[in-house]
This record gives structure tokens, sequence and C-alpha cells, in this order.
């Protein structure tokens, strides 16, 4: 999908994209093969062939920040899968529902080969430098929820530059609700062994493990980790169905320039 992206070429919106779509484009390389049917002039492709190069530059390098800068935050869904190998899945566990009322207690990271939970007053603070080797974050509602309560947790914290809100992608598909009821309709994720536990349990639990069971602690971890590691298979689902809205477009009635391409 990111290769056929081109919101990040400065100049070009939604609705010119998907007017290169109609026409055929795929690819941003295609603007370069085929370039009489952009109406451009000389300087307009010679500004074309820049914005390619550089968006191959980026892409070899594995340079999330290349596109994050350019691609509103919304858009981010676009560089899975180019960049599946440089994506971490969070999720974190607290005991309120502000974090000016509440602390962190469990986060698990998925991603990149593994799955790692950290522990307040074990080795949650070795967070922040484990999450430097991603360039993509996935969370669900983590715009508002887990990335301001590490943040106020760990203030110097960097999160990967892409960063990708399942609750919001969902929501443009018209699927709405929380994170367990959406895996239930779509039938996405496996919670063996944390059957039942919700989001009030997990404080509960938390409490109990601070009283000395670390049996509550290690279902808490469960949890957390269930709760992250069924987002991957969200992801792939979202993305694969908005991707099949985006072209499903219909066909133009004829070729045409596309102007904010030409005037660049």
């Amino acid at each position: 999908m990111l290769r056929a992206t081109f919101q990040h070429f400065p100049g070009i919106g939604a609705t010119t994209e998907a007017e290169l779509w109609r026409a055929g484009y795929r690819d941003w390389r295609e603007l370069l093969d085929r370039p009489e049917r952009l109406g451009a002039d000389v300087a307009g492709r010679r500004r074309l062939a820049d914005e390619v190069a550089a968006s191959e530059r980026a892409l070899l390098a594995r340079d999330a920040h290349f596109f994050a800068r350019r691609l509103a935050e919304g858009e981010h869904w676009r560089a899975y899968p180019e960049f599946a190998h440089e994506t971490a899945y969070l999720d974190i566990e607290t005991t309120g529902l502000s974090p000016f009322q509440g602390i962190v207690t469990v986060v698990t990271v998925h991603g990149g080969g593994a799955t790692r939970s950290f522990i307040a007053g074990e080795d949650l603070e070795e967070l922040p430098a484990y999450l430097r080797r991603f360039g993509v974050l996935v969370t669900f509602n983590g715009r508002r929820f887990d990335v301001p309560f590490l943040a106020m947790t760990f203030p110097q914290l960097i999160v990967p530059p892409l960063h990708i809100d399942l609750r919001f992608l969902f929501y443009r598909l018209g699927i709405a609700g929380g994170l367990k009821r959406i895996e239930a309709r779509l039938g996405v994720g496996d919670r063996s062994g944390v059957e039942g536990i919700q989001g009030p349990d997990a404080v509960r639990l938390w409490q109990e493990y601070r009283r000395g069971s670390r049996d509550a602690l290690e279902r808490l971890v469960r949890y957390n980790r269930a709760d992250t590691v069924n987002l991957e298979p969200l992801l792939e689902r979202a993305v694969r169905d908005l991707g099949g809205r985006l072209f499903a477009a219909p066909a133009p009635s004829g070729p045409g320039p596309h102007p904010a391409v030409a005037e660049g």
C-alpha cells in the first residue's frame, strides 16, 4: 500500500491521489514511466522524479520518520506491511483511567520476532530503550490512553514515528466499540486462558499481586499479552479492508491531466 500512496508528495491530496489510481497508477515509480498522462511540464516532471527518488531512498533506508513527517496521522497505516518487521504492537495496563490518577503496571510489546512484557517495579524502566528499535507503533486507542500514560511515566519517551491507532481505523470501516467487542465481531484473536477478564479485573489482579500473589501477576501478564498480540491480526484485517475500499472507486470516464501533479 505504501508504494501506491501519493499523498506524501507535495501538492497531492486525497482527491488527486484517487484520480491517479483511477488512471491506473498504483506505484509511485509509474509516475516516471508514463509522465505524458500527467500533463506535467519539464520542470514538473523533474520535481516528480526528485520526489520518487526521495521516497525510494527513504524506503530502502527504512526511514519511518520520512513517511511520518509527510503523511497525515490517519494515513500512517499505509506503511504496513512494508515496515512490518519494524512494527511494535503495544498495550498497557494501569491502575486508573487518567495518567494523573493512576500508574502503568504492565506493558507488552509484540513485534520484531518477540513478545516481551515489562512490569512496574521489575523492568518497566527498560521500555523506552526497547521501543527505539521500532519505526511503527500499533495500539488500540493508544493516542488517547497508552501514549499519554507512558509519556507521563517517562517524560523523555520517544515513541516510534509512525503510529497506527486501530480504534480509529475500524471507525473508518464502520466498526465501533472496544477491542474485545471488535475481536468478537470479526472472529479475530486468541484469548485462551484469559477468557472473561476485563479492564477492571486488571486493576484487581495488580492489587492482589502487590499483596503477595505471584499468580495474580501471571494472569495479568497473560491478559495484557493477549490484548497486545491480538492487535496484529486486527491490523492486517483493517489494512486489507481499507485498501480494498480505496481502490474500489469507479473507473474514470476518460484519461486526462491531473492539475495538482502538473503544478507540483
